[in-house]
């Protein structure tokens, strides 16, 4: 099964986060942090959403930034998806 956004919308799955921190510490599951960086999987049209024209400025395979808690949670295949408006996208990380 595929998914396919429509409209603004852009498919993204969270980049695992780091079990370690940078002195060498591990965490546990409840110390670590929701992960913020994403890698994008699919991405809409575009087009006339609420009444303004919506260009797509991010592509398949960006890493990007999200806010914390945007999006819709998915599972498809046993894997964990959100589903973000583009405008729930912060920044795109190169």
């Amino acid at each position: 099964m595929t998914i396919k956004p429509l409209a603004d919308r852009v498919v993204i799955k969270m980049v695992e986060a780091e079990e370690t921190t940078k002195s060498g510490i591990i965490l546990t599951g409840s110390a670590k942090e929701k992960p913020e960086v994403a890698e994008v999987i699919a991405v809409g049209p575009g087009g006339m959403v609420d009444g303004k024209e919506v260009k797509m400025l991010v592509k398949v395979g960006d890493k990007v930034l999200t806010s914390k808690y945007a999006g819709t949670e998915v599972k498809v295949d046993g894997t964990q998806y959100t589903i973000v408006r583009q405008s729930d996208i912060l920044a795109i990380v190169e």
